[in-house]
């Protein structure tokens, strides 16, 4: 499985927002220049979190993009499903009839464990762990998420 650029960026941008949370609402072009991502590609992005309600928008000169929650009641499995879409390892997972040996297929059950395995990992984790993990970088200390 391989996360594409969209939920990989979408990641770092919303860990800049949880890092400037209560602070100041962040402009595109910061949040941009400070995770080397385009700035057209990144107003699609935030144009999708804002749409499922993970960020709001503050009009005006000194306006931008702030959290719509506290980075501790964000999910990552509430962001990537917005980014990416739905946590499936195969099709058969969650569409039995895509394949005629659904019924005794050993590896199917592998693809279930795998596919619960990632969404309880994102489910059980938030933007505020994510931003610990951060901090504990900057200091040079390691960090387990």
């Amino acid at each position: 499985m391989k996360l594409s650029t969209r939920t990989r960026y979408g990641m770092r941008a919303l860990l800049e927002l949880a890092l400037a949370y209560k602070a100041v609402p962040l402009q595109i072009k910061v949040i941009a220049e400070r995770q080397n991502i385009s700035n057209k590609y990144l107003e699609q992005l935030v144009a999708m979190l804002k749409t499922a309600g993970l960020v709001r928008s503050i009009r005006g000169p000194h306006g931008g993009y702030l959290l719509a929650a506290a980075p501790g009641d964000i999910k990552l499995s509430d962001v990537f499903r917005t980014l990416e879409g739905p946590v499936l390892t195969v099709e058969c997972v969650e569409y039995e009839n895509t394949c005629p040996n659904h019924a005794d297929c050993a590896t199917r059950k592998l693809w279930i464990q795998m596919n619960d395995a990632i969404l309880g990992v994102l489910e059980n984790k938030t933007l505020q762990d994510l931003v610990a993990m951060a901090e504990k970088e900057k200091q040079g200390m390691s960090y387990q998420i």
